[in-house]
Order: C-alpha cells, then sequence, then structure tokens
C-alpha cells in the first residue's frame, strides 16, 4: 500500500465534516475529514475517539470547557462524554474509532 497525502484526501471531500475511511486497524477504523469553520453539533459515543488535526485547528466544549487542538495534537474523546465542535474549526482531521 502506498502512503496517504491526508491534507489531499480530504481537500478532495465534496463535504466538509463527511469523514471517508481510509482504513481498518485491529479494531479501529480510521477516517479522516475536511473541517470548514462551521460547527458541528454535539454528539456523545459509546466507545473512545481519537481526534488527530494534521492540519489547522480544532476547537471543542467538552463538559462546559474550551479544548483547543491544534495541528500535530490528539484529543481522546471518552466515551459517554458529551463533546462539540464550535465554529473556527478548520483544516483536515483525522478519527480513530474502536
Amino acid at each position: 500500500m502506498s502512503p496517504l497525502n491526508l491534507e489531499k484526501i480530504a481537500n478532495a471531500l465534496p463535504l466538509a465534516w463527511k469523514s471517508t475511511l481510509l482504513g481498518e486497524v485491529g479494531p479501529a477504523h480510521i477516517k479522516v475529514l475536511r473541517m470548514d469553520d462551521m460547527s458541528y453539533a454535539q454528539e456523545v459515543h459509546d466507545y473512545n475517539e481519537g481526534l488527530l488535526v494534521v492540519s489547522g485547528c480544532m476547537m471543542l466544549e467538552v463538559g462546559g470547557e474550551r479544548v483547543e487542538v491544534n495541528a500535530g495534537e490528539l484529543y481522546i474523546a471518552q466515551a459517554q462524554i458529551a463533546h462539540a465542535v464550535l465554529p473556527g474549526s478548520h483544516g483536515c482531521l483525522v478519527i480513530i474509532d474502536v
């Protein structure tokens, strides 16, 4: 398999905030998407979710607190904890779901 250019894949997606599956590693699904300054509604999962910012910045609200995740940083959204994306988030995001 050839290396994947994450930003190129994310930028080619027709819609922001609509991920595409890159592959699986064990039980984990690895997805990529493009963030576009818009917010994304609060959600809760029954699994931990890894949010790896490849480029740009992701602004989250978790438990009433603002969390900034910058390029090169990984945030783990804990299972059963609500999190929402705030306006101003932009760039390329990799999501790791188990």
